[in-house]
């Protein structure tokens, strides 16, 4: 993979242009990658059921970073298992901990 040094004015890149996508990494690092062409894709109906399962993690972890209480605990157990708190709230969510319900 290629490193690039950006000049400061292109320091804070990221969004589509074309079919060109630039994302930054946790650690700061810029990356492009080619946006992928999924108009032709049949989805079977076991990856249709986990996208509609994906999609309820990622509201069940919305839910909870706007719930103060549960934000704080996600926040403080984040770290120590090396993730954000909203990707571990979708992980959580995904196992079946549901912190919400409590």
């Amino acid at each position: 993979m290629a490193k690039v040094v950006l000049n400061p004015m292109l320091e804070e890149i990221h969004g589509k242009q074309g079919n060109l996508v630039f994302r930054r990494s946790r650690k700061g690092d810029i990356y492009t990658i080619k946006l992928a062409d999924m108009s032709k894709v049949k989805w079977s109906k076991a990856q249709k059921a986990h996208r509609q399962r994906f999609k309820e993690a990622t509201a069940y972890a919305k839910a909870v970073m706007a719930d103060p209480k549960v934000r704080a605990k996600y926040e403080k157990a984040a770290p120590k298992q090396g993730k954000s708190p909203f990707f571990l709230a979708v992980s959580d969510y995904l196992k079946g901990i549901n912190l919400l319900e409590k």
